[in-house]
Formats: structure tokens, sequence, C-alpha cells
């Protein structure tokens, strides 16, 4: 819609209400302040929640792999075979044996539970990014050192350099009953991975070392597989499932984590829904102060009309200073969104440091921090949306602006 140099002039005029009008330029800033606040809290709520999925989806699957062959009984006899296997299958571009098992740890008197983790030279080698203090290089076959997570370390108040005891309740059979199995490990590196039950449970040990704590012989727990697409992993390891039948069973991470993410899905959808509707009352504001913009400006329209204004040009300034009214609303509110977002955490800790409130509770929330991740296209349907609506909102009074009969306003002037 373009707008002749007379049409603009009328248009920025209206934008601009003089002194009598003061009450209308209010309304049409309050309605631009609920446009900006309405698209800045939908794209602040739909990063956090994109983020929130994104980094567990990162840290869970990052170190579980897209999915995991786990023999009945949880001991894989012939893991070796299993492993080519996998290996073999197109579309898998890693496997790795695994063996995880709950136990207890002990250290100064303090004991906790813990998820005991077996893994390759590799495997362990990936947590590299994640280390906090010590080495992963001590981490050998025979050589009884371990890494644990940064929350058990805080728990157990056990540093590097210390040794934790790690008790198995299926010890060895003697005259006086089972005795626990209990060995002593040294601690070589602490990590924090950012997911709280992890970092509070994990304790990582070559998969050998794992074997003999838990007397498990040469078989492994699991296989951890990661596919070329997690999203398809069903269909690119369903040849696989076929074969194993009977033997093993695999397991992708949408069942492992499916009530997860499943929630994550419909909070994302109600949180839309439901901020939107701050959008639509701004755009109700837009449509209020436009309609009381008309009553006013009546007797000029009347004028317009028998100085030659046609019913389209009216429209077109109507609609325009409506529609600018959202537009700059929106433009306002993404760099409000983005400005949030950007110092996200500084606020947290604000708001946690003025209310004394813990308001991210990484034991609730899981992940260490705010995360965040804006969608290019969920960014442009939020903006999309303002301006449609916005656009919407101008349609009737621009109308009833159009349709002012110059004779009836202006008979008894």
């Amino acid at each position: 819609m373009i707008l002749s140099p007379f049409e603009w002039t009328i248009a920025k005029r209206y934008m601009l209400p003089g002194r009598g009008e003061a009450f209308i330029a209010l309304v049409a800033g309050i309605s631009l302040v609920a446009v900006s606040l309405g698209v800045a809290a939908l794209v602040i709520v739909m990063s956090v929640m994109n983020g929130f999925r994104a980094e567990l989806f990162d840290k869970i699957v990052g170190l579980n792999g897209h999915a995991v062959i786990q023999a009945y009984g949880g001991r894989l006899e012939n893991w070796q075979t299993v492993l080519a296997e996998v290996r073999a299958t197109p579309g898998v571009v890693r496997a790795s044996p695994l063996i995880e098992q709950p136990l207890l740890a002990t250290f100064n008197g303090r004991v906790e539970g813990i998820l005991a983790r077996g893994n390759t030279p590799q495997d362990i080698a990936r947590l590299k990014p994640s280390l906090k203090a010590g080495t992963l290089a001590l981490l050998r076959p025979g050589a009884g050192q371990v890494a644990i997570g940064a929350r058990l370390a805080e728990n157990l108040g056990a540093r590097v350099g210390d040794t934790i005891t790690i008790i198995n309740p299926q010890g060895r059979a003697t005259p006086f009953g089972t005795v626990p199995r209990q060995i002593g490990y040294t601690v070589a590196a602490v990590f924090e991975i950012g997911v709280y039950d992890y970092d509070n449970a994990f304790v990582v040990m070559p998969i050998a070392d794992a074997q003999t704590l838990l007397l498990s012989g040469d078989s492994i727990g699991m296989i951890e597989v990661k596919t070329t697409d997690p999203d398809h992993v069903g269909e690119i390891l369903a040849p696989l499932t076929r074969k194993l039948a009977g033997q093993a069973v695999v397991t992708d991470w949408k069942t492992i984590n499916a009530a997860l993410f499943e929630a994550l899905s419909v909070e994302r959808v109600a949180m839309f829904t439901v901020l939107s509707i701050i959008v639509l009352v701004a755009v109700f504001n837009i449509l209020s102060s436009l309609i009381m913009l008309v009553r006013a400006k009546t007797r000029d329209i009347a004028i317009l009309r028998t100085m030659g204004a046609t019913r389209r040009s009216l429209l077109k300034i109507f609609v325009t200073a409506g529609f600018l009214i959202g537009a700059l609303g929106t433009v306002a509110g993404l760099g409000l969104g983005f400005l949030f977002l950007f110092f996200r955490q500084n606020v947290v800790n604000a708001v946690q440091y003025l209310t004394g409130q813990n308001l991210w509770d990484p034991s609730i929330r899981f992940l260490s921090e705010l995360p965040s991740r804006s969608d290019p296209v969920e960014v442009v349907a939020i903006c999309v949306m303002a301006l449609v609506l916005s656009f919407l909102a101008t349609l009737y009074p621009a109308w009833k602006a159009a349709s002012t009969d110059p004779v009836q306003v202006l008979r008894y002037e």
C-alpha cells in the first residue's frame, strides 16, 4: 500500500496528535508499549523454552547417545559380535560399550547414591570440555582412578586426590553371609555436565574397572548408539531391532525421555497461546485509540472529503496510522526481547538477590543456568502475527472514517 505525499502528510499529522488530543496520544502510546511487551514476552519465553529443550537434548543425548541396546537380564555377553553388527548398520555414527549400575559411595562418613559408569577411553575423553578440576589422563584400566560429578563432589566433600569408597551390595559369599564389595578409588577429575541429575550421581571409570567392581566378567550392560539423524533414530535402527529380537532390546532417546520432552512440547504450545493473548489485548488498544481518533477528527475528515479526498485515501491514512503503531511496537518488542535474553542470567541473579529467593534451582530445573536459543522461524511468526493483528485492528476505524458523510457532519457548521 503506497501513500501519496498528501496521504502521508495527513497520516503523520494524525500519528502525532496536538495538545488538545493528549488522551488519544496516551492511549496510542499505551498501545505501542503493550504490543512491544507482548512481542518481547513471546520472544523471551519461546527462546527460553527452545533453549531448555535444546540444552537438555544436547546434554542428555550427548552423554547417553541417541539409543541404547540392552540385553534381557542386564548383561550382554556376546557384546563384541553385537557391537560389530551395530557399527555396520547404515546411519550409525558411533557405537560404544557401556556399563551403568546404581551403587553407593562413601567419604569421611558421608554416603551418597551414585551411578557407576564404565566407559571406553574415547568416551571418557569426551568429558574434557566439562572438566572442572583434575585430569582425565589418569583414568586408565587398573589404575583405581575415577571422575565424579561436581554436585556429588560437593555432597561428599571430596576433592581431586581424595579416595572415595564405592560399595557394591552384590559382594562375595562367605560363611557369615554375603559381604558387600568395597573398593577405594582416587578422584582424578571433577566434571560438570550441566544436568543436575548427572552431576549429582555419575562416577565415571574405565570399563575394565567397572567390570571388576561389579564382578561381571567380560560382559557389559549396554551399547550406546549415535546416529546421523536423532529425529529418525527409530527408522535407522529398525533393521537392527529386528535382527536382535529375542536377544536384546533397542530403546531410543524419545522413549527414554518421552515424558520429559512431551511435557516440554505441551508447555511450549500452552505458553505461546497464553502469551499471544497479550498481543491481542494490545491490538484492542490500537483499535480503541483509532476509534477515538476518528471520533475526534470527524470534522477534519468531512473537510478533507469536500476538498476532494477519496474514501480510499482516508482508508489508507487511518490504516497506516494504526499499523505503524503495531509495527513500531513489534520492532521495540524484538529489541527488548533480545536485550533481555542477552542479559538473562544477570536478570535472574538480580531478581534472586532482591527477593532472596532461588529462582533457578538446578535440582528442579535440571540445568545449571537459564538457557536460550532463538528460532528464526518462530521469531518471524511472532512478528507476522503481531503485524497482521495490528493491520486487522485498523480496518474497522479506517472504514468508519472513509464512510463519513461530509454533508451530515458539516450541515450545522
